[in-house]
């Protein structure tokens, strides 16, 4: 079997709600964020994934993921993996878009990165590593993280530039799979929120 990735987004936070950029800022879920994770649970513990008893699980240490991981059920079998942080946004930590354009009009986190914070090239190692590690045995894999270092993971695991998650929207307690098509990676499922209707 090929090995696929699972990414768990966590849930609601009053900044995501708010569109703030939300780097390493410790924010905790709101009641909405714990239903979304208990949702998302149900749904793993139900058919077809059944609890997914034989993945290997790891989570970002951030209260957000970590929290969203263990009402999910999942908390007594994660580890905490640094290379799932969310992005380091610097000097526009707490940001909305709208706020970040004001101070410097045309700019796209994708593109241009964010001063004092980590670049484009760390976060896409970070994002690399997180690959390397689920592709690296016979085994699926269940991450517990955050919109934009999930969205990078999803780009580099097709092999495009962390550019490419601009275009892939990722929501608060959202289940992907990332998987192989053909021989090839690909993606079996993106931003699904079913668990939540």
């Amino acid at each position: 079997m090929a090995p696929r990735i699972l990414l768990a987004r966590h849930g609601q936070t009053e900044w995501s709600l708010l569109g703030r950029h939300t780097g390493r800022t410790d924010i905790p879920l709101l009641d909405e964020g714990r239903r979304g994770a208990k949702l998302l649970g149900e749904r793993l513990h139900r058919a077809p994934w059944n609890g997914l008893p034989e993945l290997e699980i790891r989570t970002s240490p951030l209260a957000r993921a970590r929290e969203t991981c263990d009402i999910a059920g999942f908390g007594e079998r994660a580890r905490e993996w640094d290379a799932l942080m969310e992005w380091n946004y610097g000097a526009y930590e707490g940001l909305t878009p709208a706020q970040i354009q004001d101070r410097a009009p045309g700019w796209l986190l994708w593109r241009d990165g964010v001063p004092e914070g980590e670049t484009r090239e760390q976060v896409s190692a970070r994002a690399d590593e997180v690959v390397e590690w689920a592709r690296s045995a016979d085994r699926d894999v269940l991450v517990f993280a955050h919109g934009h270092i999930l969205r990078t993971i999803g780009a580099r695991w097709l092999g495009e530039d962390i550019s490419f998650g601009s275009r892939i929207r990722l929501d608060p307690t959202s289940l992907s799979v990332l998987g192989w098509a053909y021989g090839a990676p690909a993606v079996e499922r993106w931003n699904d929120t079913g668990h939540l209707e």
